[in-house]
């Protein structure tokens, strides 16, 4: 495969951790990343290291209205203001980097340099179910042709992209959509184990994630998972300010269990043809004291084969494996398969379990 350039929306964690990444991936150029107020594109090659080092503590997250009038970007979506930053050197984020400038419109000035731009991960948690839809929107009606990849959480967020898969696939875009862990790694997993079977009755994931580093340099993750608790929605998670989240976090001792997740598996597997949406189900447990996960990732499918025995094949995550490359390295994997379908001219929107990661 020839070299492919990306481009990163987003600075939290996980756009961070991809940028990492991929400096051991063979063949991927980061030439382009943006966050809530700054840009930084070199199309021979970002210096990620600098750019790392300088942005280093720099989060943006809070409980920010939205307005589709603005572009500034943080952890969690588009915002008009910060809802609290953390702040090193002489600017928040990328403009800390001396390749970064500062902007207002940090989307369209990634979309104005994306004609030589292979591939866009979209590493921002989807704190508004269509904000990750008007983003490919955004790229459709601009004319972009090439790969959008994200590693959104919630089932309903892809009927939204497969309302919109007609137009992208006019538009040129390969859309690969819930392409990290869980929905993504897992759900390849699970449609893996699933082909023993004839008929599969049931698919179980469970997952473990250690976060040492805590809130304070995961808040998008931690947020949005908190929106699965119950008495808490997408909409009353935004809403959270940092203390009041990390408030809920003290009240588990740090350590939070999640079951019966929306997590986009279950329709992802469905339109895969593996199983039925309500035979899915997805939880697991966050620990934000430690880097050691607090249970084993696993994926359990049940099912009947062809001769009428009845089964369980189930695949497991090592317990060393961090969430980082459970999350990015898989990401980049599907980026690069997807832009493998791209340049042979397969363009619409893709799940994980229809997709293998390349490597």
């Amino acid at each position: 495969m020839n070299e492919i350039s990306f481009a990163v929306l987003g600075t939290g964690g996980i756009g961070r951790r991809t940028l990492e990444v991929s400096q051991y991936r063979d063949g991927l150029i980061p030439v382009a990343v943006c966050d809530r107020g700054g840009i930084a594109v070199d199309h021979d090659g970002l210096d990620v290291g600098e750019l790392l080092d300088a942005t280093e503590g720099n989060v943006a997250s809070g409980p920010d209205e939205v307005d589709d009038d603005q572009d500034t970007v943080t952890d969690g979506g588009v915002s008009t203001d910060a809802g609290g930053v953390k702040q090193t050197g002489e600017g928040a984020g990328v403009v800390a980097s001396e390749q970064g400038r500062p902007t207002e419109t940090p989307i369209d000035d990634i979309i104005a340099k994306s004609d030589r731009i292979d591939a866009v991960l979209i590493a921002l948690p989807n704190l508004e179910h269509d904000f990750i839809p008007r983003v490919a929107d955004r790229f459709a009606e601009a004319g972009y042709e090439g790969v959008l990849i994200d590693v959104l959480k919630r089932s309903r967020v892809i009927g939204l992209l497969d309302e919109r898969a007609e137009t992208l696939e006019d538009a040129g875009i390969t859309f690969v959509c819930g392409a990290g862990a869980t929905p993504g790694f897992l759900t390849g997993a699970a449609a893996l184990a699933a082909q023993s079977f004839v008929e599969v009755d049931e698919v179980e994931i469970w997952w473990g994630v250690g976060l040492r580093s805590g809130y304070e340099d995961n808040r998008g993750t931690v947020r949005e998972d908190i929106a699965h608790l119950d008495g808490y929605d997408i909409e009353t998670a935004r809403a959270l300010s940092d203390e009041e989240i990390e408030a809920i976090v003290a009240e588990h001792g740090g350590v939070i269990e999640f079951n019966d997740m929306e997590h986009a598996d279950d329709v992802l597997l469905e339109r895969a043809g593996v199983c039925d949406v309500e035979d899915v189900t997805v939880g697991g447990v966050l620990d934000v004291r430690t880097d050691e996960k607090p249970t084993t990732t696993t994926v359990s499918v049940t099912g009947t084969t062809f001769d009428g025995e009845r089964g369980t094949n189930t695949f497991r995550l090592d317990d060393d494996t961090s969430m980082a490359a459970n999350v990015n390295g898989p990401a980049l994997g599907y980026l690069k398969t997807g832009v493998r379908r791209n340049r042979a001219g397969e363009y619409g929107v893709f799940g994980p379990a229809e997709l293998m990661p390349r490597f």
